[in-house]
């Protein structure tokens, strides 16, 4: 790499780092004399999805925040499975809420209305494999287990696939289960490996099911990426930027949650 492009994608870094940090100080505010000082929000109740799970926890833990932030109205709509959050909100039955960014992007692609607002947090996947996968490239040709075809799980493990080469809808077999079914065969050596959600992966580390292969809260470039973000209905976005803001402000200051998992050492990939 020449001297001068390093410099242009040094540059580059430079102007990103700082543009996101101009935009959180703004988004965030210094303290709560600068939510007083703002417009209230056009609408005191806010809508958002509630799954099983942990990933979207931040919005839950928000929930003084969100009050402060004017929302006196707080209501979760209840369902049973990820993918239901996706669709809620683009069909305007939830507002606001959080998830893994790859089913948001498959949905603006589609054209449906959903705006992606900004990133909570990273490391919500670690795979998992046999002896027989030592690296994400070793996959080729192996049963992989999923949830289910089209899930986080399977967009994800999709594009890990195509960045070292190994194309998803033809080398790799996929098999669908729930996660308790996925980390039985796993350990039974029926599949060859499975990425995990918490609580999977410490589950499989106490019960010594395979090793990782994978993590994206500490490996290179998945770590440096935001896994989970914040995203609204279009139409509410557009005719409430000041509650929209607000929400969004409440879910980054909530406390930091704490379902990242660690790892040992890996093989590269």
């Amino acid at each position: 790499m020449s001297d001068d492009h390093r410099a242009q994608d040094w540059n580059r870094r430079e102007f990103v780092s700082w543009l996101t940090a101009a935009g959180t100080a703004g988004l965030l505010g210094s303290g709560p004399e600068v939510a007083a000082a703002e417009p209230p929000p056009e609408t005191t109740r806010l809508r958002m999805v509630q799954i099983p799970g942990i990933c979207i926890a931040p919005v839950y833990v928000a929930e003084e925040l969100l009050r402060a932030e004017g929302f006196t109205e707080l209501q979760y709509v209840k369902r049973d499975v990820v993918a239901q959050l996706y669709k809620s909100l683009a069909a305007g039955e939830a507002d606001v809420n959080m998830a893994y960014i790859a089913p948001w992007i498959i949905q603006i692609d589609r054209g449906e209305p959903v705006v992606v607002l900004g990133g909570v947090h990273v490391g919500c996947y670690e795979l998992f494999g046999t002896d027989r996968v030592r690296a994400i490239r070793d996959l080729r040709g192996k049963r992989v287990a999923i949830p289910a075809l089209g899930s986080p799980h399977h967009v994800f493990l999709a594009s890990l696939l195509a960045h070292v080469g190994v194309d998803p809808s033809k080398d790799i077999e996929w098999a669908t289960h729930p996660p308790a079914e996925a980390m039985r065969l796993l350990g039974e050596g029926k599949v060859d490996a499975y990425l995990g959600f918490p609580p999977d992966p410490q589950e499989m580390r106490a019960r010594k099911i395979g090793h990782v292969v994978m993590s994206s809260a500490v490996d290179r470039p998945w770590a440096q990426y935001f896994c989970c973000f914040v995203a609204g209905n279009s139409e509410f976005v557009r005719k409430h930027p000041v509650a929209t803001k607000r929400a969004m402000r409440a879910i980054l200051k909530r406390p930091a949650s704490a379902h990242s998992s660690r790892s040992g050492p890996r093989a590269p990939s």
